[in-house]
């Protein structure tokens, strides 16, 4: 463990970001479960529409780098167009 105040903040702030982070990611994992699961079109828009805003989101905050939130993006339209046909 750190002795000098400023690496203890740093610990814990390292650690609230990690937290954070991970919440995001989880939840675009989430909704891609959610997209996959959908039966009807309709419903398969709108969690594509979830999943794409959580993936900006997560892309916004810097928890995944933008070109990984482009793939994800272009992997759930082509689950989306699955559905859809």
């Amino acid at each position: 463990m750190a002795n000098i105040a400023s690496q203890k903040k740093r610990i814990a702030r390292t650690e609230r970001e990690r937290v954070e982070n991970r919440r995001l990611t989880s939840a675009v994992k989430t909704y891609f479960h959610r997209l996959e699961q959908a039966s009807d079109p309709a419903s398969a828009d709108a969690e594509h529409r979830a999943l794409v805003s959580h993936i900006d989101k997560a892309v916004q905050r810097g928890a995944i780098h933008s070109r990984n939130g482009a793939r994800k993006k272009a992997r759930a339209a082509r689950i989306r167009a699955g559905i859809g046909s």
